[in-house]
């Protein structure tokens, strides 16, 4: 029995497979062997994966190089019984700790997320009788019998079906319900054309079947995708890998320089203890302490905007990797089309006729010639769109949302392409009641109706089905003038494969008549001599907010490529109406890889394939798992958009999951960072756009930032060296670096976009922060810092001032060098009046409150007392402001030079 567990059943006979399984399709198992099996398989549910316990998992998160300077920053504080500031760096810390933490059961509750899926109640038959019982209980060689509206329990081997379709959209990726049938298939049949199976999770939409359950629990395609779930290694964020490498030369830095510090200062003769304050003071100089505070803000601020964008950011780095992503890799169904079919093309009377329009809408235009043609125009066109709209067991409303169907989206479509000609849907019915029909049946691949036309006249039959189906059993067709006329089969045959090879999904219709007396339907009275009355070509066309969103994409560097378990035919067709196929090095030769392709590929060979193709069609879990990987192998930060379960595992393996609000799974969210909750593509654009934004800001912050902690550390070390008293104490130090961080640097996460953002291209994934760009920015004024603020200090004592007087003026000159620096870092290449000089009006409420802290700093006889400050005079005032304009200037110069260099090299290119 195991053996055959542990193969796919769909090649096999089902007779064989319940003969291995030990059961009977009639009488199921007994009651002893279903215990026994119980015992044997266990439940089937999803087994939850271990991991570290929640305490393990808390002190994890502070197994990172920048908590460890915040923690020896908040240690040192305490030893300097500095408690408000020490108290806010543990602060920081905790509440970062928390966020981790929290984000860290992310995968655990996508686990839980498929075991409810898995949960629901069943009809089994058991002993010969028919038992309701709870999916759990259900075991291996188990005969369920599936209806319209039940959820499959369990991996099943179809045996019997009745017009059975299933929704596995969730599964597969399919965009349409999936008709089944108890056939023997190739053993090589990719998971999404096994009509044979039924899979646990999926939905039955209409009709009946029975099946043997063949895998339950952790062993069937959704327990496997649970597998690749818990498996999945979660990529650190862009900004988490950075930072994380930034923080660790920071930490040796800064030990390095304290210890240099402190030896320096001995063999010069000085105290130990006075150098090991020193020390002290250097390290709390050189740790930007509000670097954690102020990048968690800035992300929660993205997020606040990423949400009015409709994207709903579940995980906060995620915000800052969305600026960094350079490849898009989106589902099709609902994100790149509109998830409503659509009637594009109608072939009637030998005359094909173009319908506009989007979705369920009746809004929209028949054409032909490029003339408006209505159904009172045409009474072929009426014929045909009247079997299309009367043919049908759909209904059209409209809702807050939308045009809504209600029934299946193919007679959706037809229901609205009839509206768009003049039909009244409500005045037809009432004309031509419905008298009798013939459902949907997969054997016989049509469905018909029997209509009354009044007393005595003969009953009208109107008949829609596949065009194979059809075709055998017309033997009329009508010409442009209505007129009847012999079939031309051939010729027909030969336009809708025409319809179908563009794309569309192509139903046939015909009609018949019925003696006046007729009172029911039968399948004989329709087999021959119908009246073949046209063809309606449809498709779910593409968002045209998704086309320009693709276009934008291209602008800013973005790849996009769309990953999907429709057919390789459909997702060509709508990959070059959304532009998809415009770039050469998408690959013209071979521009779509299929499910069963990329089995046969080898990594090495996916990798090649993944960067230089745009559409993928058919793929498996597993699949989309590899692909994304192949990606992010060659170095790219991957962006992955989904709805179903078998989205999951992708999701969360991307460099940042996107899942879809509306559509999509509990699983699917659960396994992604944001979700969007209008479904669309173009919020994914959006939400990018502020990604950059965000972390636009960051890196403003931080070239901001390290000047003043770089220009502390030197200060410090310059005192040290030429054996002069220290010019800041460590309190001061701690004063500067948390009122500004606060005060001024926080004010940058407000800043808009530039309005070139989405013009440039993607960052380099594996760029430092501190690129050479901001190393000269940060030794520019660093030195500017040091000049300005040793100089004035030494300056105030040659003139005989106190040391307090000089320590405020040092401590005036760091904090308005900032401030000054702050409008100068508003843009990294513009001028504060290239960006608007009131576009940021938090910007500007922190500079008034950062300046009244300073003049309470100073005047105020408390802060005099715990930061050994003293009033200072006018003069000193304007010395000061004239140390801050300077870096102003010099700062202004800098970009100004960086522009006129970087126009000479685009000429030069």
């Amino acid at each position: 029995m195991q053996s055959i567990l542990e193969q796919h059943c769909h090649h096999l006979p089902a007779d064989e497979v319940a003969e291995v399984l030990g059961t009977d399709v009639e009488k199921g198992l007994d009651v002893f062997e279903t215990s026994a099996r119980q015992q044997r398989f266990g439940p089937n549910v999803i087994t939850r994966r271990k991991g570290h316990g929640p305490l393990v998992r808390f002190l994890l998160q502070f197994n990172q190089p920048l908590v460890y300077i915040l923690l020896i920053a908040g240690a040192v504080t305490a030893v300097l019984q500095e408690w408000v500031d020490s108290g806010v760096i543990f602060g920081v810390v905790v509440i970062n700790a928390i966020i981790g933490f929290l984000q860290e059961a992310k995968a655990l509750e996508a686990i839980e997320a498929l075991a409810r899926v898995m949960t629901s109640e069943n009809t089994v038959i058991r002993g010969g009788e028919k038992k309701r019982i709870p999916s759990a209980e259900l075991v291996p060689g188990d005969i369920v019998l599936l209806q319209s509206g039940d959820r499959v329990p369990a991996d099943m081997r179809l045996f019997r079906t009745r017009d059975l379709q299933i929704d596995e959209s969730a599964l597969t990726g399919e965009s349409l319900p999936v008709e089944k049938n108890d056939d023997v298939l190739a053993k090589d049949t990719m998971l999404v054309d096994r009509k044979n199976m039924a899979y646990s999770s999926a939905m039955v939409t209409y009709g009946t079947g029975s099946g043997i359950v063949v895998a339950t629990g952790d062993k069937t395609e959704i327990g496997r995708i649970s597998e690749l779930i818990a498996t999945a290694e979660i990529p650190k964020t862009p900004l988490t890998r950075k930072i994380a490498h930034f923080s660790g030369i920071l930490l040796y830095v800064v030990m390095a320089f304290a210890g240099l510090t402190f030896v320096v200062g001995l063999l010069r003769g000085q105290p130990w203890l006075e150098m090991f304050m020193a020390a002290v003071a250097l390290a709390v100089a050189a740790i930007p302490e509000g670097l954690p505070a102020v990048v968690t803000i800035t992300l929660a601020i993205g997020v606040s905007r990423m949400a009015r964008q409709r994207a709903i950011v579940r995980r906060l780095p995620a915000v800052e990797t969305l600026g960094s992503t350079t490849v898009i890799c989106s589902d099709k169904t609902g994100t790149l089309t509109q998830n409503q079919m659509t009637v594009r093309k109608i072939l009637a009377g030998d005359r094909t006729f173009e319908v506009s329009g989007q979705g369920f809408s009746p809004e929209g235009e028949i054409r032909y010639a490029g003339a408006i043609v209505s159904a009172q125009d045409d009474p072929v066109l009426s014929d045909c769109l009247t079997a299309g709209l009367l043919c049908n067991d759909s209904v059209l409303r409209e809702t807050d949302d939308g045009w809504k169907v209600e029934g299946d989206p193919t007679e959706g479509a037809l229901i609205a392409s009839a509206v768009k000609s003049g039909i009244s849907a409500q005045e037809l019915n009432g004309t031509l009641p419905r008298l009798d029909s013939i459902p949907f049946e997969s054997q016989h691949q049509y469905m018909a109706t029997m209509h009354d036309t009044g007393p005595g006249q003969a009953r009208l039959v109107y008949i829609k089905g596949s065009v194979e189906s059809l075709i055998e059993m017309c033997s009329f067709q009508l010409d442009p003038a209505g007129k009847e006329i012999p079939l031309e089969n051939t010729r027909i045959q030969k336009q809708a494969e025409e319809m179908s090879a563009s794309g569309l999904r192509v139903i046939a219709l015909a009609r018949s008549s019925m003696p006046p007396e007729t009172g029911s339907l039968t399948h004989g009275d329709i087999q021959s001599n119908l009246v073949f009355l046209g063809l309606q070509g449809m498709i779910d066309p593409p968002r045209p907010e998704a086309i320009d969103a693709i276009k934008a994409c291209r602008s800013a560097g973005i790849r996009v490529k769309m990953i999907t378990g429709d057919h390789p035919i459909t997702a060509a067709v709508i990959a070059r109406q959304l532009g998809l196929y415009e770039k050469a090095d998408y690959g013209p030769d071979q521009p779509i890889l299929t499910g069963r392709a990329i089995m046969e590929l080898s990594d090495t060979q996916l990798i090649e394939k993944a960067e230089s193709i745009a559409v993928f069609a058919r793929v498996t879990p597993e699949q989309k798992l590899r692909l994304v990987e192949a990606l992010q192998v060659r170095g790219y930060v991957v962006a992955m958009t989904g709805d179903g379960v078998n989205d999951a595992p992708a999701l969360r393996r991307a460099d940042i999951g996107v899942a879809m609000g509306m559509a999509g799974t509990e699983v699917a969210k659960e396994a992604a960072d944001v979700v969007l909750t209008d479904d669309n593509f173009a919020s994914i654009e959006a939400a990018v756009e502020e990604g950059r934004g965000v972390f636009d800001n960051l890196t403003k912050f931080i070239v901001w930032t390290l000047p003043t902690n770089v220009g502390e550390g030197l200060l410090i070390l310059t005192a040290i060296a030429l054996g002069t008293a220290l010019p800041i104490l460590p309190a001061q130090i701690l004063w500067i670096n948390m009122t500004t961080s606060v005060m001024l640097g926080l004010m940058l996460a407000f800043e808009p976009k530039e309005p070139d953002i989405m013009r440039r291209s993607p960052r380099e994934p594996k760029a430092p922060i501190l690129t050479s760009f901001v190393v000269v920015r940060i030794v520019i004024v660093s030195l500017l810092m040091l000049i300005g603020a040793f100089g004035l200090f030494e300056y105030e004592l040659i003139n005989g001032s106190s040391e307090s007087t000089a320590w405020t003026v040092a401590v005036g000159v760091i904090v308005f060098t900032e401030l000054f620096y702050l409008f100068n870092s508003r843009s990294l290449t513009e001028s504060m009046f290239g960006v608007g000089l009131f576009s940021n009006r938090p910007l500007i409420l922190g500079v008034i409150g950062m300046i009244v802290l300073q003049l309470a700093y100073t005047y105020l006889p408390i802060m005099n007392l715990l930061f050994h400050s003293e009033p200072i005079g006018l003069d000193a005032w304007i010395r000061i402001l004239l140390v801050g304009m300077t870096v102003y200037v010099v700062v202004f110069m800098e970009k100004q030079i960086r522009r006129i260099l970087a126009k000479r090299r685009v000429i030069v290119t």
